[in-house]
């Protein structure tokens, strides 16, 4: 073998290039992120539920809510906003449950009376706020859902007490003054029927029928079938004479009905449709000025001079008549 040929200066042998120093560095990952504090994640949550507190969005915060309590169990800032978010989504079950949780039962035990009232359960909404009253007394809220319960209850002169006693106190331009003002007026009216209208109807009936009606049991409360059969009157079908007008017009069956086609809006299609077009009475209405016009099959014109055919004279022309074919 010859001499290998001499580099020049300067130059180098590719057989001892080295790799790319890109490629000689081992390739490092990216810094792992560090977890969030448990601190800051509370933080964003109470951010977010402030945010949707302020827009009206309720059962998403009750959802963020849960998410502070389920990092922060003993968070009672997340727990008595949850609460007055049940109640005001009007989730009265689930706030009784929250309340009956929490170990400070005086802490929320005008919520629990609340929740009682609204699902109903008047005496334990009676006891409560008599627990209530005996710790504080004078607060508007406990005055408000009191006079409430009496009224449910029919004692209407201690609701009417009551309502007078909070409208003494409240402002004339609020809202609440117009609420008090309108229970305040029903409380009224019923104690009025119950002391005088009530013994005046008595009184105006006759002695017999109120005899009846006193020991008479209390009317059946009539079941929605029955109260629409007795508000409908019976008609006897064979007394009244059939008038096609007030006939009941047939619903038109959408699946008889082609598509794209509105029963009462949509145009009738030609009657026409079916015959030829050289049969129709639309066809040649074009051409009728430069023909002279015509007349639809089996039309006889008006202005036509009656012909009266003589089948036993002859032609003028000779013995054939015009038309006939020569033997």
């Amino acid at each position: 073998m010859g001499p290998s040929p001499k580099l020049k200066p300067g130059s180098t042998n590719t057989s001892n290039r080295s790799k790319p120093a890109a490629a000689q560095k081992t390739t490092s990952n990216p810094p792992a992120k560090q977890p969030i504090s448990l601190s800051e994640r509370l933080k964003r949550l109470f951010t977010s539920l402030c945010a949707q507190i302020d827009g009206g969005h309720f059962s998403n915060a009750i959802k963020t809510c849960d998410k502070i309590l389920r990092l922060e169990p003993e968070d009672k800032d997340a727990s008595q906003t949850k609460l007055f978010l049940l109640l005001q989504t009007e989730q009265y079950g689930t706030a009784l449950s929250l309340v009956n949780t929490d170990h400070s039962d005086s802490k929320y035990a005008f919520e629990r009376a609340y929740a009682m009232y609204r699902l109903q359960h008047e005496p334990e909404a009676a006891s409560v706020l008599d627990d209530i009253k005996k710790a504080k007394t004078g607060e508007r809220g406990v005055l408000h859902l009191e006079a409430q319960l009496n009224y449910r209850q029919g004692s209407y002169q201690t609701a009417l007490d009551l309502y007078g006693e909070l409208l003494e106190t409240a402002e004339s331009q609020s809202e609440e003054y117009s609420d008090i003002l309108t229970n305040l007026d029903a409380s009224q009216k019923h104690l009025d029927f119950i002391n005088k209208g009530f013994l005046q109807a008595l009184d105006a009936l006759p002695a017999s029928l109120t005899a009846a009606l006193e020991i008479s049991p209390p009317p059946l409360q009539a079941t929605t079938s029955a109260a629409t059969a007795l508000a409908i009157p019976a008609v006897d079908v064979g007394s009244q004479p059939e008038d096609e007008s007030i006939r009941k017009i047939k619903k038109v069956r959408m699946s008889r009905v082609p598509k794209g086609v509105v029963p009462g809006v949509t145009p009738p299609p030609d009657p026409e449709r079916w015959l030829k077009k050289s049969e129709r009475s639309t066809f040649g209405q074009g051409n009728r000025k430069r023909k002279g016009g015509g007349a639809t099959q089996g039309s006889v014109a008006d202005s036509a001079p009656a012909i009266n055919i003589n089948h036993g004279a002859k032609s003028s022309s000779g013995g054939h008549s015009k038309g006939k074919k020569r033997k």
